[in-house]
């Protein structure tokens, strides 16, 4: 890491270099699990992994407090893994390459990891001091947060004892957290056989690259264009317009990253060769100015191909686009009771094409059980009537707001106290672990925070390095202030 000595607190940033050497990847997480195995044994602290590989490391009070109320910290260790199409970069195998750029700490064309490496740096920098006070702590560190909450829904009871969880994995500093969304995830597979190409169609490849993207839950409001939607949307157009074949489309990735790059090859006759590029660029200049405010970096190229002989189905694809086209994507409804707070929407994640299928991921999220079901079922019901198969996964649970919190009131006296300004108390609308950690341990008291990260799940993320000092000082002041034990 860059400069690292001149990054406060020292001892954070520290740590958070160590982790961003260690590859960690969804599902992959398995050297991240033995360094902190490792960790735990050489501070001779108490270190169990249960069969997920959530990781629990305890450490005792410190003299002079063995009797406050347990506090179990919180991070999930893995990462999103999105880079920038020219940078090369494994993420089962490198490190993350990181830089300074003015007051924020950047990576070099990759994700960052401050989502959630930042909360994981800190508990280690509290397992790892013998200057900071506190009562008995927890620290637990889940596995696979960003593909599917794994880590939090395997949780056993037991494995843990505290009675106050501090989530760090919230990214707005000054702002504490005691609501989020629940989620689902919904998946699409139109069937299809090959059809063959004419000998004399002109082939040619489509791209819609350098979008903003985001975080589906925390940047669904920003008006952000999605890349499936835009490439779709032309597509849907196409082949209304012409003779028109689709051989292959790809486009986003992850379910809960906004897309920033679709791509598509396609196949029209000769004959509309320029026609198509006129078209391709009239389109281009129309979306340039919608999204004229929150995508200033949008390229669309259209790139002739040699002929390629197999395409999809012609009958699948005119169903596809329909519903491509049709599906709602983006904000559903806004909160009656929290202004500014997004309730329920849609993200349109992911198209690919395997083994003759065509598969769409989609997720949606709502802070309200009904309303989550209710926009799936409108994501369902489109790509039924187009012939779809549509499985709708079992989804995650939301995390009710209590705003008569024990541990919210220590968490906003003691930010007041220290910085002089009242924090924001918010619910947010991306999932957090919280609600799942409900659900096992219906008695915890919690609240989220974390200092400022921006471009979350896309390779623009970035955390502000003076909210890093700020956010320190603020959980030290809040560990200080546990209560007693009843």
């Amino acid at each position: 890491m860059e400069h690292q000595t001149k990054l406060q607190p020292e001892c954070v940033f520290h740590y958070f270099a160590e982790v961003c050497k260690i590859p960690r990847p969804s599902k992959k997480e398995e050297k991240m699990i033995a360094f902190l195995k490792d960790f735990g044994e050489k501070h001779g602290l108490e270190t169990k992994v249960d069969k997920a590989g959530n990781v629990l490391i305890k450490k005792p009070a410190t003299p002079g407090f063995e009797n406050r109320k347990t506090v179990i910290l919180q991070s999930h260790i893995d990462m999103v893994c999105e880079k920038n199409k020219e940078t090369r970069h494994d993420f089962e195998k490198d490190p993350i390459e990181t830089y300074v750029d003015g007051e924020w700490l950047r990576a070099k064309g990759t994700t960052l990891g401050a989502d959630n490496g930042i909360g994981v740096a800190t508990e280690l920098a509290i397992l790892a001091a013998d200057d900071v006070k506190h009562g008995p702590i927890e620290c637990l560190f889940t596995v696979d947060e960003e593909t599917g909450l794994t880590g939090a829904f395997a949780l056993e009871k037991g494995f843990m004892d505290g009675d106050i969880l501090l989530n760090l994995d919230s990214e707005d500093e000054g702002e504490l957290f005691i609501g989020c969304a629940g989620g689902v995830r919904t998946l699409v597979e139109f069937d299809y056989q090959p059809v063959t190409v004419p000998a004399d169609f002109f082939c040619f490849r489509l791209a819609v690259e350098g979008l903003t993207g985001g975080h589906s839950g925390d940047d669904i409001n920003k008006m952000r264009a999605n890349a499936n939607k835009l490439l779709g949307r032309f597509l849907y157009q196409t082949n209304r317009k012409y003779d028109f074949y689709l051989l292959d489309i790809d486009g986003g990735n992850l379910h809960n990253a906004i897309p920033r790059e679709a791509h598509a090859l396609c196949a029209i006759p000769m004959e509309h060769k320029e026609d198509i590029r006129v078209d391709w660029n009239i389109f281009a200049a129309e979306v340039e100015e919608e999204y004229a405010a929150t995508e200033k970096n949008m390229k669309f190229k259209l790139d002739s191909e040699t002929y390629h002989a197999e395409a999809i189905e012609r009958q699948v694809v005119t169903r596809f686009l329909a519903a491509v086209q049709g599906v709602f994507n983006g904000v559903f409804a806004m909160s009656q009771d929290i202004p500014g707070l997004v309730e329920t929407s849609s993200n349109l994640a992911s198209i690919k094409v395997r083994d003759h299928k065509v598969i769409v991921t989609s997720s949606q999220r709502s802070s309200i059980l009904s309303a989550r079901k209710n926009v799936a079922d409108s994501i369902q019901s489109v790509f039924e009537l187009a012939g779809a198969r549509v499985d709708v996964g079992e989804g995650y649970p939301g995390w009710k707001p209590n705003t008569q919190s024990e541990i919210l009131q220590i968490a906003v006296d003691t930010y007041k106290e220290l910085f002089g300004v009242e924090p924001k108390v918010k619910a947010i609308h991306a999932g957090l672990e919280c609600g799942l950690f409900l659900e096992k341990y219906p008695s915890l008291d919690m609240v989220s925070f974390g200092p400022t990260l921006r471009g979350v799940h896309s390779p623009d993320e970035r955390m502000l390095i003076p909210t890093v000092d700020k956010f320190w000082r603020h959980l030290l002041a809040v560990l200080q202030r546990i209560p007693l034990k009843a």
